[in-house]
């Protein structure tokens, strides 16, 4: 009886995990517009090095003077580490350059395809879904 329930129990588990998985992923053209490119330069305030995408905030200060948040969509962490990018390359503070498309919602949200540092260093950063059409290795 008991064996039974945690077979039931178990099973459960394994179901759910694997209804949460896919619905934190998404297609790029579901959130983000190919005909909005963004081309921000700004300052870090956060990093989220998370799968199944990284997320970058820059600060971004306006022509008017007012700062905008950005929050930037990256790839997933072991794609951009094999690109030569690491979590320590974005101290808070740290002044980037990105280009990318922004969310269709309008927000200052986007899909990131490259970001600059100022040391010269360039990075392409989307997933393989992204509109360039570059394709990589599993969890890109």
């Amino acid at each position: 009886m008991i064996r039974s329930r945690l077979g039931v129990l178990l099973g459960a588990a394994i179901l759910t995990a694997g209804a949460v998985a896919p619905s934190a992923h998404h297609a790029f053209a579901a959130e983000f517009d190919r005909e909005q490119p963004v081309e921000l330069k700004g300052k870090v305030s956060r990093l989220q090095w998370t799968n199944p995408h990284s997320w970058i905030y820059v600060d971004v200060v306006e022509s008017n003077g007012t700062t905008t948040s950005w929050a930037l969509e990256f790839g997933a962490p072991y794609a951009l580490l094999r690109r030569g990018l690491r979590r320590t390359d974005f101290p808070i503070g740290t002044e980037v350059a990105v280009k990318g498309f922004r969310a269709k919602n309008g927000k200052p949200v986007a899909n990131a395809s490259s970001v600059v540092f100022p040391d010269g260093r360039s990075f392409y950063t989307a997933a393989s879904d992204s509109p360039d059409g570059r394709q990589g290795g599993a969890g890109e």
